[in-house]
């Protein structure tokens, strides 16, 4: 019944000692019935305002609280005790009490145990033992509940599985090949404040894993933003922020992460959704965007991104491969060149982000065998390439040394699975065959040996191309 409450079935009787009082009943809170029991040591003085033992109980559906300890009201409301509370689902009870869940899954299976300091307005909780999702930590929280409600708090654990938390949350279709176009919702964020710090030497989001890890969360105003300090992530390490705000019907994402000396593969695997490169490198990005869902973020996305990888591969592509068929037979055609990989050295990408368009302002690979530069971009909403560049065999000479082949070429398609392309004309040019022949149809005096060559090797004259028509 909203927000009544009503008690019923009361009843009191005397504490076995003489100056003690228990009461029994059920109190009915926000249509859920509760089990109450509630005992005084010490009754009159309890009356007085004086320090008295104090023992409660609750038993409902959404909750299930013991105290232990003591009370006073004398100046003020003093508690003081050990207190215990689990319930099958913390999102239920949160619901049940009047505050609004965070939007996701996770919040279910609850349990905290914890000594307890309450005084007017305030709840500070020490030696704290609380479980969540399976999830065990330690430390020290405060509640705050006059005025806006405020929780705040450092929390430590072993092992972390933040799973539940982002398990509604799907970048991609089924498919795996486009952007989730299903509405986000970001609600949840307005009624409460929260200040929350977290370490773990385990962290599992999904299939990543983490090492030890310093998370600072904070939630105010309707703005929700995770600073973390540093993490071990992906063989190297992590710093960055996040912040999620709500604008009307869509969200505000912004991002700023720093990845020092990570695998880059299982990196730009995971977060990215990318896995064409290996290596180790660095990767920074500083992102934000807006929109209804993950396809409409994608679509107004500004910021940049730079990477720098050493000792790895370009994986799909066998760059050397291609380049050596093509310099000894220019119209052998390219074959199936896609399943190898192209091994470098130094690899260095700066990208602009506008408006989903990611432009390519610097790329450049380096390997011992092969040298690539590139320009273009990449649609994010698409999940395309449309790249153009010149990939060369490297020399073993000085830096001015020109490299012993070199072909212009195209990049195209999804991210998943690009074609390159080599530059035909280059490659004409290129055969000892056809280049002489396309020169020479380009020159108007050779045009007519040309075909009167052509002629003999077909035993017959070439008709001219067909010309209007004028009446006789």
């Amino acid at each position: 019944m909203g927000g009544a409450h009503r008690l019923a079935g009361t009843r009191t009787q005397p504490h076995r000692q003489s100056a003690g009082h228990a009461a029994t009943g059920q109190v009915t809170w926000h249509g859920e019935p509760i089990d109450t029991s509630v005992t005084l040591t010490d009754f009159a003085a309890a009356l007085a305002g004086d320090r008295s033992g104090l023992k409660v109980r609750l038993n409902g559906t959404p909750l299930k609280f013991a105290f232990e300890g003591n009370w006073s009201t004398q100046p003020t409301l003093k508690i003081d005790g050990v207190l215990t509370a689990d319930a099958a689902s913390l999102r239920n009870t949160l619901r049940w009490s009047g505050i609004k869940p965070l939007t996701g899954g996770g919040f279910g299976r609850f349990a905290l145990k914890a000594k307890a300091n309450i005084t007017s307005g305030t709840i500070a909780l020490s030696a704290v033992n609380v479980e969540l999702d399976g999830n065990v930590a330690e430390g020290v929280l405060t509640f705050a509940t006059d005025g806006r409600q405020t929780l705040q708090g450092t929390l430590a654990a072993d092992e972390l599985d933040l799973t539940p938390y982002i398990s509604t949350i799907r970048l991609l279709t089924g498919n795996r090949r486009d952007w989730n176009r299903v509405p986000l919702t970001v609600d949840g964020l307005t009624g409460f404040d929260l200040d929350l710090r977290l370490s773990a030497a385990h962290i599992t989001v999904a299939r990543v894993k983490l090492g030890r890890t310093a998370i600072a969360t904070n939630l105010r105003g309707g703005k929700l933003s995770m600073t973390i300090g540093e993490s071990q992530a992906f063989g190297g390490i992590l710093k960055g922020s996040l912040a999620l705000a709500s604008s009307g019907e869509d969200a505000d994402f912004k991002s700023q992460m720093q990845f020092t000396d990570v695998d880059l593969e299982s990196c730009l695997g995971e977060m990215f959704q990318f896995r064409r490169l290996q290596g180790r490198g660095d990767v920074s990005l500083a992102i934000e965007a807006t929109g209804s869902s993950m396809l409409g973020l994608t679509r107004t996305m500004n910021g940049s991104a730079n990477l720098t990888g050493r000792q790895g591969a370009m994986v799909g592509l066998n760059i050397e491969q291609l380049l050596r068929r093509l310099e000894r037979r220019p119209l052998s055609g390219t074959g199936d060149f896609r399943n190898g990989r192209t091994p470098f050295e130094k690899l260095n990408v700066d990208l602009k982000i506008t408006d989903g368009i990611a432009t390519i302002e610097n790329v450049s690979l380096e390997g011992s065998k092969v040298r690539l530069g590139l320009s273009g971009s990449a649609s994010i909403p698409a999940r395309d390439f449309d790249l153009r560049g010149v990939a060369a065999l490297a020399t073993t000479g000085t830096g001015d040394t020109a490299p012993a082949f070199e072909l212009p070429f195209m990049v195209q398609g999804p991210w998943d699975d690009p074609i390159m392309l080599p530059d035909t004309q280059a490659l004409i040019m290129r055969s000892p065959v056809a280049s002489p022949l396309l020169n020479a149809v380009k020159n108007r005096n050779t045009r007519d040996t040309v075909r009167s060559a052509i002629e003999k090797l077909t035993g017959g004259a070439i008709s001219p191309p067909a010309g209007p028509q004028t009446e006789k």
